[in-house]
């Protein structure tokens, strides 16, 4: 048994929240992203970039399912890289 408790380290955006609630907002930032993704893919104007936004769903999908829902720290690194793909979406469509 593991008496010692995980401390989150200095930088982390949640110190007082539990892990299964990170994983909530990890879960919740990849559905945006996803969401933002298949948009562009409709909206390509050609086949081939349709399926370049395409892929990156899959890649995201397959990046969502291999990071274990107790590993706090890639948890909150993949929140935070895909906050910021978000943020320069958004920004490109100005």
């Amino acid at each position: 048994m593991n008496t010692h408790a995980q401390r989150p380290e200095p930088d982390d955006p949640y110190p007082n929240v539990p892990t299964a609630m990170v994983y909530d907002t990890f879960a919740e930032t990849a559905s945006q992203l996803t969401g933002q993704y298949i948009a562009l893919s409709r909206a390509a104007s050609t086949e081939e970039e349709s399926e370049e936004w395409w892929q990156k769903v899959m890649t995201l999908r397959d990046t969502q399912h291999a990071v274990p829902a107790r590993d706090r720290a890639q948890l909150i690194a993949h929140i935070r890289m895909w906050r910021a793909e978000l943020e320069a979406l958004k920004a490109a469509r100005g």
